[in-house]
C-alpha cells in the first residue's frame, strides 16, 4: 500500500511514476476524499474542543457557587449537548471517507523504483547478464519436455486431466523422484546459505491476501473455499511473509530470511491459450520460495543477495540462464523492482522465466503492519519485504528434461542431484 502522506506532499510524482506502469491508475479520487476527510478532521476537533471547553465552564461556575439551573448555564448545557449529538454524526461520516480511501490505497500498485527501467512492454525488459551457454545442448533434435515426459513414462497428463481437469499432471516413478530431489536439493542450498525453513498452511485467510497485494485486485486468479474465509495459495510469499503480520520485530532480529517448500494454486485466468502443453502454466504446481524481511536501508542490497540465491541453484545444476530487470510496463503488482531469472529451454529455443525476485519496500508491510523498533529509539518504521522464487520446481524439471537429454532419448541426471536420485540416468 503506498503512504497516504506521500501521496498528499508529492502527488504530482506519484502520478507520473503510475503513468509508467501498465494499465490506468489515478489518484485524484483519493486527494479529493482525503480532503473531505481532513476538512471533516478539523471540524469535528474544533467541535470537540468546544464541548470540552463548555464541560469545563460549567463546572467552574457550579463550583463557584452559581445554581445549576441558572439560565446561563442551562444554555450552555443545551449547547454542548447539541455539540455531541453532532459529533456523533461526524465520526460515521469520517469513518467512511477513511475506509473509502483504505479501500482506494488497496487498488494501487507500488511505485517503481528509480533504478527500474522504462518501457512500455515486456519487450523493453534490458538483459542483466547470461550465464552457462557452454551448457548449452549441441543436439540439435530436443524433444519437448512433454514429449520425451511421456515417452519415458514419467509424466501423465491424460490421467490428469481425467482426475482433475487441463493444467495438472502426473508425476510417475523417476518424475515423482527427480522432483522430490529437485525440493530436497533447493532447501538444502537455501539453508546451508542462512535461509530458515518454514512449512506454513497452504490456506490462508483474505487478511494475508490482502496482506501480500494478492487481493483484491487478483481476486479472480484465486482458489477459494465455498464455506470459509480460506483461499488456496497462490505462493508461499503469502503465508510466510504474513507469519508476521500485526506485529512489531526488534531491529535486532533483521534480517530475516525464510524458505519454503509450498504446492502453490492459480487459475492462471489471464492467460487462456498460452503454455497449455508442458509444465510451465500449470494450476498446481511445486515451488521453493525465498522471502526476506529487513531494515529500509538494505533491501536494495538484499535484493542482488536475493538474486544470487536463486541464480545459485541454476548454476549448480548447470543449465543456462540470463537475468532481466523488468521495466515500468512489466513489473508486478507489489514491487519496486523486480529481476525474472530465465532458463534456456531448447526446443523453443528461447528463454522462459523460471524465478522472479522482487523487492517490494515497504509497500506489503504497510498493508500487513509489519514493523520494527530500534532500541532506544522512539516509534517504529515499516520493514521492507523481498521475496522471489528458488526455483519453481517444475520449470526447473521442465529445464532438466531438455538440457540434459541425450540422443538415446535418455535424460542425464544433473551430477548434484545424483546423491539424492541414487542414479546418474533416467
Amino acid at each position: 500500500m503506498l503512504d497516504i502522506k506521500q501521496i498528499r506532499e508529492n502527488p504530482q510524482l506519484v502520478q507520473e511514476k503510475l503513468n509508467t506502469r501498465s494499465g490506468k491508475y489515478e489518484i485524484q479520487p483519493i486527494l479529493d476524499l482525503s480532503q473531505q476527510q481532513r476538512e471533516l478532521e478539523v471540524k469535528r476537533n474544533e467541535l470537540q474542543a468546544r464541548s470540552n471547553e463548555i464541560g469545563k465552564l460549567v463546572g467552574q461556575k457550579v463550583k463557584s457557587g452559581v445554581n445549576p439551573q441558572d439560565e446561563e448555564i442551562l444554555a450552555l448545557k443545551e449547547e454542548g449537548n447539541s455539540l455531541k449529538i453532532t459529533l456523533s454524526g461526524l465520526e460515521p461520516q469520517e469513518k467512511e471517507l477513511k475506509a473509502q480511501i483504505h479501500q482506494l490505497l488497496l487498488a494501487l500498485p507500488n511505485l517503481p523504483s528509480d533504478s527500474t527501467p522504462f518501457g512500455k512492454s515486456e519487450d523493453d525488459n534490458p538483459e542483466v547478464r547470461k550465464w552457462g551457454d557452454e551448457y548449452k545442448p549441441a543436439n540439435p533434435n530436443i524433444l519437448p519436455h512433454w514429449e520425451i515426459g511421456e515417452k519415458l513414462g514419467i509424466l501423465n497428463f491424460e490421467r490428469a486431466v481425467k482426475i482433475a481437469q487441463t493444467r495438472f499432471v502426473s508425476l510417475i516413478g523417476a518424475g515423482a523422484a527427480l522432483e522430490r530431489a529437485l525440493i530436497q536439493f533447493m532447501l538444502s542450498k537455501h539453508i546451508e546459505n542462512g535461509y530458515v525453513e518454514i512449512s506454513p498452511p497452504l490456506l490462508v485467510n483474505t487478511d494475508s491476501l490482502t496482506g501480500t497485494g494478492q487481493l483484491p485486485k487478483f481476486a479472480e486468479d484465486g482458489f477459494k473455499c465455498a464455506d470459509d474465509d480460506l483461499w488456496l495459495i497462490p505462493t508461499a510469499e503469502v503465508p510466510v511473509t504474513n507469519f508476521y503480520r500485526e506485529e512489531i520485530i526488534n531491529a535486532e532480529e533483521l534480517p530475516i530470511y525464510h524458505c519454503a517448500y509450498t504446492p502453490c494454486f492459480r487459475r492462471e485466468a489471464g492467460s487462456y491459450g498460452r503454455d497449455m502443453r508442458g509444465l510451465i502454466r500449470l494450476h498446481q504446481f511445486n515451488k521453493v520460495e525465498l522471502v526476506k524481511l529487513v531494515k529500509p536501508e538494505n533491501s536494495f542490497d538484499e535484493l542482488e543477495k536475493l538474486v544470487g540465491s536463486a541464480e545459485s541453484i541454476l548454476q549448480a545444476l548447470k543449465l543456462p540462464y540470463r537475468v532481466i530487470n523488468l521495466c515500468t510496463a512489466d513489473l508486478g503488482f507489489g514491487a519496486t523492482k523486480t529481476y525474472d531469472l530465465e532458463v534456456w529451454l531448447p526446443s523453443a529455443g528461447k528463454y522462459r522465466e523460471i524465478s522472479s525476485c522482487s523487492n517490494c519496500v515497504d509497500f506489503q508491510a504497510r498493508r500487513a503492519d509489519i514493523r520494527f523498533k530500534e532500541a532506544g529509539k522512539k516509534g517504529t518504521q515499516f520493514v521492507h519485504t523481498l521475496n522471489g522464487s528458488g526455483l519453481a520446481v517444475g520449470r526447473t524439471m521442465a529445464a532438466i528434461l531438455e538440457n540434459y537429454q541425450q540422443a538415446d532419448g535418455t535424460i542425464k541426471v544433473p551430477e548434484v542431484l545424483q546423491v539424492y536420485l541414487g542414479r546418474e540416468v533416467l
